[in-house]
């Protein structure tokens, strides 16, 4: 599988060209294009308990289309619904913790499921439950404005806004927290960070949707009722 983005970072695009009989797993409503041999065949992916652990835990989809071109190499294009980056991250073996919204598509050897973040992450307006990508092969991530990487050293940390969080190596040591008291909780228009200490690397977002919809809705036309 090869991977290629276009139109970074605003309103990205990826371009994934597949080898004959190559699958590549996908969110539903993620595609844009495919080739014409590519066939797709919509399924649970991990049978019926961990499709329903992504869909009512993790915020994705409960059915998740395969595409496979059949009789010679095909191209699928993947975008999110949201204007942002789309970022190909390779797994070798090891996991990334996922915000939910955040997964776009990846190859068959990768895994995804849920996990339960514990008890550290009860404030956390993203939930309890993170998507937890294991194995071998590509993983297609996206985000609302750009894609920061990060890579953390051993013994250095790192704090980062969960708005704008996208993904983190499962290794690294982490909690969530309030920032300030309650007061400068509610004032400063921050809220809650995770603390996140190396080795590993953080992948955070430029733009937060809260913020966005914090800033859109008061700017809203108010519905007035109309008297008889």
């Amino acid at each position: 599988m090869n991977v290629e983005i276009h139109y970074r970072p605003s309103y990205s695009l990826a371009e994934v060209t597949l080898k004959d009989g190559e699958g590549l797993n996908a969110e539903s409503g993620a595609m844009v294009a495919m080739s014409s041999n590519v066939e797709i065949e919509t399924r649970m992916r991990g049978g019926l308990m961990k499709s329903l652990a992504r869909s009512l835990l993790g915020g994705e989809s409960f059915f998740m289309n395969t595409f496979r071109p059949s009789g010679a190499s095909g191209t699928v294009m993947l975008a999110p619904s949201l204007p942002g980056d789309v970022f190909s991250y390779d797994l070798s073996g090891g996991s990334l913790l996922v915000q939910s919204g955040s997964y776009l598509g990846s190859s068959e050897g990768v895994d995804v499921s849920t996990k339960w973040g514990g008890a550290k992450t009860f404030f956390a307006s993203e939930g309890l439950i993170m998507l937890r990508c294991s194995g071998e092969g590509s993983l297609i991530l996206s985000s609302y404005g750009a894609i920061h990487r990060l890579e953390i050293p051993a013994g250095q940390g790192i704090t980062v806004d969960t708005g704008h969080l996208v993904a983190f190596s499962e290794q690294m040591q982490y909690s969530v927290r309030k920032v300030g008291g309650l007061k400068s909780t509610l004032l400063s228009g921050e809220g809650l960070v995770v603390d996140f200490r190396g080795p590993g690397q953080v992948l955070m977002q430029t733009r937060s949707e809260d913020a966005f919809l914090a800033w859109l809705l008061p700017k809203l036309p108010k519905q007035t009722s109309s008297s008889s």
